[in-house]
């Protein structure tokens, strides 16, 4: 696969996803709650690259899934979790942040009160349509959507992603293990879930499910890692967001403690792990994800 045809297939995994956001996201009845829907498709539907819908995806077509139907409600609700998580990110409480991809963030546009809801709705959503498509199947298929959830559930709690912004937002200790615990909850949990819940949907075995919890721990971990890069490295233009946030808020990173050079051989060396676990699958479903691996190691943003 030729870098012109990944970037078509890309465009095109994308596109998909934006379709499965605009069909599963829910549309208000009433003028009384009308503007928390809008914020919810506001933050929603404001661009952004849809990696974990998109890993989750390749998950199950590696791991021989054929109806992108049984998956569309999983991927709609993991990039509503998601979302949720940075409307929360960027309240003033957290990282106080006004943009986010080129747009003002949901608590500028909207108002804290809102905004906040409109995180909560996303995240409530996302078990909505979970449990939705859990109900529709036989008990077979069942299991495996409940598994799924279960993944998915975990990684956005108290032992994944919140878990990480807790420590993230109190930060006692400066040192690199805890910079370490943090990146790899609050940003590989998701991403992890998004790879174990996708091979799970398809009826994956516990040991591919595995190999894709490895491989998602190595991406989660180097995507962040490449986030402090960014910080310091990027433009507001080019990121969609303000620079310097971790420098302003007094945050440890990677890159403060590390330096940039170390930190992006870490990041390569992450990135080989996670292509050299991805080996284990023989099949010709693989070489997307192979490309895409490769593309979040050169992103600008």
């Amino acid at each position: 696969m030729t870098r012109m045809d990944f970037s078509n297939e890309l465009k095109s995994r994308q596109k998909l996803v934006e379709n499965v956001l605009t069909k599963y996201m829910p549309k208000s009845t009433s003028l009384y709650d009308q503007v928390v829907y809008n914020a919810m498709k506001y933050s929603l539907m404001s661009g952004g690259k849809r990696i974990r819908p998109i890993l989750m995806l390749e998950a199950y077509k590696i791991c021989g899934g054929n109806n992108v139907m049984d998956i569309e409600p999983f991927m709609a609700a993991m990039e509503m979790i998601h979302t949720y998580s940075l409307i929360h990110d960027d309240l003033p409480a957290m990282d106080d942040d006004d943009y986010r991809r080129g747009k003002l963030t949901c608590h500028k546009k909207y108002g804290e009160d809102v905004a906040v809801l409109a995180g909560d709705a996303l995240l409530n959503t996302a078990f909505e349509i979970m449990l939705g498509a859990c109900l529709k199947d036989n008990k077979v298929n069942t299991k495996h959507k409940l598994l799924a959830s279960k993944e998915i559930a975990t990684a956005a709690g108290v032992k994944g992603m919140i878990g990480g912004q807790v420590a993230d937002v109190v930060q006692i200790e400066t040192n690199i293990d805890v910079i370490n615990y943090i990146h790899i909850h609050k940003t590989s949990a998701i991403i992890e879930a998004s790879l174990t819940a996708g091979a799970t949907l398809a009826h994956g075995s516990l040991q591919k499910v595995d190999i894709f919890r490895k491989i998602g721990n190595c991406i989660g971990l180097a995507f962040q890692i490449q986030d402090d890069m960014l910080d310091i490295t990027s433009t507001t233009e080019e990121l969609g967001k303000q620079v310097g946030s971790d420098n302003k808020n007094g945050k440890k990173t990677y890159v403060s403690i590390k330096g940039l050079e170390e930190s992006r051989q870490i990041v390569n060396e992450l990135i080989e792990k996670a292509l050299d676990s991805l080996e284990n699958f023989d099949n010709g479903n693989k070489e997307f994800l192979e490309e895409f691996i490769l593309y979040l190691r050169s992103r600008k943003k």
